[in-house]
């Protein structure tokens, strides 16, 4: 079994939105919108500035993913990366996929001495994948994440 991983590409757009569209469906049981989803993966990937896709192949065939963002600490003075949008395919799971997409991040992040560190948020019923991150040396935050909608719906 042979895992890669590579960063996304414009011929990716379509994968990455049906991931994120079977994610979000199953973790918080919402459905989102085609006419948000396909250009807001393109945008992300056209600009690369606003987040950067990677997607794992398991035996040459794409297998999962992983989106990051970033956030500025002006206490640091350096980034931290926010890993978002994680997918792995029903089939692939339990392989490693996401063990590699982690450890492909966390490689990049360690490299770089402006990243301050790897943080994400995650669904707070979603046990499964909470036990998967804390297995790779993650842990709870003393944070809460609060937010507010500026789009009505």
């Amino acid at each position: 079994m042979s895992i890669t991983i590579r960063p996304a590409a414009l011929a990716d757009v379509e994968r990455l939105a049906h991931w994120a569209k079977a994610m979000a469906l199953e973790t918080e049981q919402k459905r989102l919108a085609d006419d948000d989803i396909f250009p807001g993966v393109r945008r992300a990937i056209e600009q690369a500035g606003l987040a950067r896709y990677f997607i794992a192949e398991l035996n040459d065939q794409p297998a999962g993913c992983l989106m990051l963002t970033y956030e500025w600490s002006d206490w640091r003075n350096g980034l931290w990366w926010w890993i978002q949008s994680v997918y792995v395919d029903p089939g692939s799971r339990r392989q490693g996929v996401y063990r590699a997409l982690h450890a492909h991040v966390q490689a990049l992040a360690e490299a770089d001495p402006g990243v301050q560190g790897i943080r994400l948020y995650v669904e707070k019923d979603n046990l499964s994948a909470q036990q998967t991150y804390l297995s790779l040396g993650m842990h709870d935050s003393h944070y809460r994440v609060f937010e507010q909608s500026t789009r009505k719906r």
